[in-house]
């Protein structure tokens, strides 16, 4: 939830990106959000990227 906090901070602005069409579907509820979508709670594809890099 972290990472994906921080994620949409730089980018939900930004129109039609992946971030704001998420906040913007999911109404805010982090349960129909892409980073919960999976069920290992992997994230989404932004989230996945971040925690991969934190990792090195």
């Amino acid at each position: 939830m972290k990472l994906c906090s921080e994620i949409r901070a730089e980018r939900e602005r930004r129109l039609f990106s992946q971030c704001w069409g998420c906040v913007r579907f999911s109404k805010g509820d982090f349960a129909k959000m892409c980073a919960s979508s999976r069920d290992d709670f992997r994230g989404c594809s932004l989230v996945n990227a971040r925690f991969d890099e934190g990792q090195k």
